[in-house]
Parts: C-alpha cells; structure tokens; sequence
C-alpha cells in the first residue's frame, strides 16, 4: 500500500506541474484583451480544451474540463480510497453537470457536459432524464438523495449541500473547506435575501456540518458566531452582500494554501491526493478569474493582489 501513495505523490507533484500558477495566472490577467490571453492558454496545458478564438464562457468550460480530466487520471493512479476522495471533492463538476441538464429540460441555454468518466456518481442516469421529474427521481436513486424538488435553484442548493456534507463524512483532511463551504451556502442566501433553512433538504445537509444556531443568524456577523471556530474567519469584516465575495476569495485561498501543506508532506499518505485536488481546482479558478480580468482590459498589480 505504502508503494502505491509513493507512486501517486510522484505522478500527481508532476501533474500538479501543469498548473499556471500565480505567475502564470498574474501574466495571464495583464493581457489587454479576453482574445489575447485565450490564445495564450490555448498554449498551456489548459490548452487541451481550450482554443484560440474561444469566447469567455466557452474558454471558462474549458478550463474546468481540463481540470476535470487531470482529476480523472489523478483518481486512476490512486488507491481505492484516494481514488474515493477525488470522487466526492470533485462532485461540483457533477452538480454542473445536472444543473446543465435540467437547464435543458426547462428550455433554459446550457453549456457540454463534463466528461466525468469513474469520477460520476450518478451522473449517467441523470444524463439520460427526459424530465425534470424523471432527473429528479435518478437523483434520488444515486447517492445524492432526494433533492426534494425540481426547481433549478433549489436542485442546485440541494446537491451543493450534499457535497458539503459528503465530503466532511468521506474527507477527513477536506473537512475545514466543507465546513467554509456550508457556511458560504448560507451566507449566500441571506445575501439573495432568502434563507437557507426554507429548503428543508438543504438545510439538514448543512446542519450536519455546521451543526445548530446558524438558522436564526439574521447577518454575517451573527452567522460568525455560529459556525465551527475553523470557519468563522471567513466572515471577518464581512457586512454588506457586496463584501461577500472576500470571504469567496479567502475560501479558495485557504484551498489553495492547505493544498500546497498537504502535499509537502514528507511521507507518501491519503493527504496528498486531497492536496492535489485542492491545488489543482484553485488553479482552475484563478485562471477563470484571469481571463475575467483580462476581457476587461487587464488588470493592474493591486487588482492581482485581491484576485490571484
């Protein structure tokens, strides 16, 4: 067994080399034009599904299919249970994908399905639904469960919460993103001026990680003083719905750095696959948010500061 994580550590720190990086990443959102830097990631290892010549949207899919297949061959090279742990992380390319179906179902526009590959987990029946109803009910007989209704927004705050809470069961080393993760689902909400706790499936989802006393919070603040300790940083100075996206932006930061600790980890272990993904999926984001900067001309030094 020990030769097998040995085997990983070296083939994934390799493909852990394919990303941009904050390098990349800063060069990346300086150029004056979205048209300029999709034909320089079309040159990078993002350039397996991304072209020259792409629009925004289509160079973002693309981005995420690379990620999705690095992530592929990443849960190949594992043993049965790392391969287990890129398969929950790795299940937000599976939301997409199930909200891009039902999108269709509704007559709503979509993007291409993600190709998943062993990292489905109940993604070809869903992909076979010929109605919402029927979605749903292939949802329910996955292990996603029932996400208690076919509203497109409320599938998705369904399926989003079952992530957290299945990767705080399957994940140990994850289990301070999925907690940070649950508590943004709620944070978003109250933004959007909802509550989270109307969606009864969701809500048991997120309570399983969280725990109790976030259903009454009524501001970030107050959201803060009811999540685990590990968590509540997010919310620092955090008190309009404009300032959510820093504590989007400190999530995925904290991904990123724990990934780069979980895989300098001297000794061949489960946590470096989870490193790999979290380093390799903040590589994907960033990247999306460069070529964001970039259609807008570019961004300068103190923009990259925030961003990258």
């Amino acid at each position: 067994m020990t030769g097998d994580w040995v085997a990983v550590a070296v083939r994934g720190r390799g493909l852990a080399g394919r990303r941009l990086g904050r390098d990349g990443i800063h060069r990346l959102g300086r150029l004056p034009s979205l048209a300029a830097a999709v034909a320089e990631l079309a040159r990078t290892p993002y350039g397996r599904e991304v072209r020259a010549g792409m629009d925004l949207r289509a160079a973002q899919h693309g981005i995420y299919a690379t990620l999705a297949w690095h992530l592929r061959i990443l849960a190949g090279w594992a043993p049965a249970q790392g391969a287990d742990g890129v398969r929950r992380l790795a299940a937000g390319l599976e939301i997409a994908n199930v909200i891009g179906r039902l999108a269709q179902l509704t007559g709503r526009p979509s993007q291409p399905a993600y190709k998943l590959g062993a990292l489905a987990i109940g993604w070809s029946r869903v992909a076979a639904a010929a109605s919402p109803k029927a979605l749903r009910q292939a949802l329910i007989s996955s292990a996603w469960g029932d996400p208690g209704t076919e509203d497109l927004a409320g599938v998705r705050m369904a399926l989003e919460a079952a992530w957290a809470r299945r990767v705080t069961d399957g994940v140990p080393e994850a289990r301070t993103w999925s907690s940070g993760f649950a508590a943004l689902l709620v944070a978003r909400a109250l933004a959007a001026g909802t509550s989270l706790v109307a969606h009864d499936v969701a809500r048991r989802h997120v309570g399983t990680v969280l725990g109790r006393g976030w259903e009454n919070a009524a501001t970030f603040g107050a959201l803060a003083a009811h999540v685990p300790r590990a968590t509540a940083w997010l919310f620092e100075g955090i008190t309009a719905p404009d300032d959510l996206w820093r504590a989007e932006l400190r999530w995925w930061r904290r991904l990123e750095t724990d990934g780069l600790s979980l895989c300098a980890t001297p000794q061949p272990r489960p946590g470096i696959v989870v490193g790999l993904v979290a380093l390799l999926a903040a590589d994907a984001w960033q990247t999306c948010g460069a070529l964001e900067r970039a259609a807008r001309g570019g961004m300068v030094a103190r923009d990259f500061d925030e961003v990258a």
